[in-house]
């Protein structure tokens, strides 16, 4: 019989696993948090002694509670106002213990995903993030293994789809965000235009709470114009940061001393290809609690 003591402190050794498997399906983190929470009172309530594999019963748990909970979620989105992206893990200044870094994490990663469907999803980042064999992720999501292998490869087709060739180096990335940061806060189209691949996309999340583009934005023109006026606008009031969100360099904008927006790319060829901007004041929460002496400031 196994004492209370040792189940905690089993759930506690695999939490990073877990939370990582509940937020790359999720997207949010108090969803996520609600699926640990759901998978901690069934383990409490579990006779460990007919587990044979503790790691394996958990995983299986999280991973059918958080594709019940993405197929809700996905009705839910339906109705999101402007486009939807993942709520951002501040990952450099207070590294969140709860979440498996060993692999990708990055917001455009997980807008890739959405792509999917929840049982696609879930097989997909079960194999070739966490590295589970095809058997076991058989009987997780209920399928034949032959069927989990075509699933697999389908998945990972429509993933790759827009995937960059070549991953981008991550001192790369941090030179080209700080470039993007300077420009944007000395609003220079000229040095935005440099920056911008000429079929750049962005992606502004503002839930229908604050003031967004409602569509996705293509073009380096008009993107270069737009956070000129936006930096003209509200300049006096802005203040950028460099900080590490979901595993990469990051900028995160205050106003008024307030998290106003976080912003992630994707790159190629030393351009910005994609911007994702997450500006949904819901999504921003933990982003209140940093302390700016803590963070690099740009401008």
């Amino acid at each position: 019989m196994h004492s209370e003591e040792e189940k905690v402190e089993i759930f506690r050794k695999h939490r990073p696993r877990l939370f990582g498997i509940a937020y790359r399906m999720l997207g949010i983190r108090d969803d996520a948090e609600d699926i640990l929470q759901e998978a901690y009172i069934r383990w409490h309530k579990a006779d460990l002694d007919e587990i044979e594999t503790p790691e394996a019963w958990l995983v299986t748990v999280v991973t059918r509670l958080s594709i019940d909970r993405l197929r809700k979620a996905s009705v839910e989105r339906e109705t999101y106002i402007g486009p939807w992206l993942p709520e951002p893990i501040l990952t450099g200044i207070s590294p969140e213990e709860e979440v498996e870094m060993a692999s990708d994490l990055s917001i455009a990663f997980l807008v890739m995903l959405e792509r999917l469907s929840p049982i696609e999803r879930a097989v997909f980042l079960l194999h070739d993030i966490f590295e589970r064999g095809y058997d076991e992720i058989a009987r997780i999501v209920g399928k034949s293994e032959a069927a989990a292998r075509q699933m697999i490869h389908r998945a990972r087709e429509r993933v790759r789809q827009d995937r960059p060739r070549f991953k981008a180096d991550e001192k790369d990335r941090a030179r080209l965000v700080r470039q993007f940061a300077a420009a944007s806060a000395a609003s220079d189209e000229e040095a935005l235009l440099s920056l911008f691949s000429d079929d750049i996309m962005m992606m502004a999340d503002g839930g229908g709470v604050v003031n967004a583009a409602r569509r996705r934005v293509y073009g380096r023109e008009k993107l270069a114009r737009l956070f000129s006026i936006t930096t003209r606008k509200y300049g006096g009031h802005l203040e950028h940061f460099i900080v590490e969100v979901n595993g990469e360099t990051a900028l995160v904008t205050f106003a008024n001393g307030q998290p106003f927006g976080v912003n992630t790319i994707d790159m190629e060829n030393g351009k910005i290809t994609a911007l994702y901007r997450v500006m949904n004041p819901d999504k921003l929460k933990k982003f209140f609690d940093i302390d700016p002496g803590k963070m690099a400031r740009v401008g």
